[in-house]
């Protein structure tokens, strides 16, 4: 049984690893696939995709930092 327990130790931050890498790649391809949009419907080149991809980047960081970066509130 201790194996067990040893090996779930060592796996403990891949949950974390893969939340944070998705919530980035989400936010990158959902705020770049509007930029994209966009750009289709207004008839005009690559404008709003790169900014897309960076606002998304932005609340995508910002996102994870809500989730994971705030540690704990000590009250004072």
């Amino acid at each position: 049984m201790a194996t067990n327990e040893q090996q779930g130790e060592r796996w403990s931050g891949m949950g974390t690893g893969w939340s944070i890498t998705s919530t980035m790649i989400g936010g990158i391809a959902t705020i770049g696939a509007l930029g994209y949009l966009i750009d289709r419907l207004l008839g005009i080149g690559h404008v709003f995709l790169p900014i897309g991809f960076i606002v998304g980047g932005g609340l995508g960081t910002y996102i994870i930092w809500l989730r994971y970066g705030r540690g704990e509130d000590d009250g004072t």
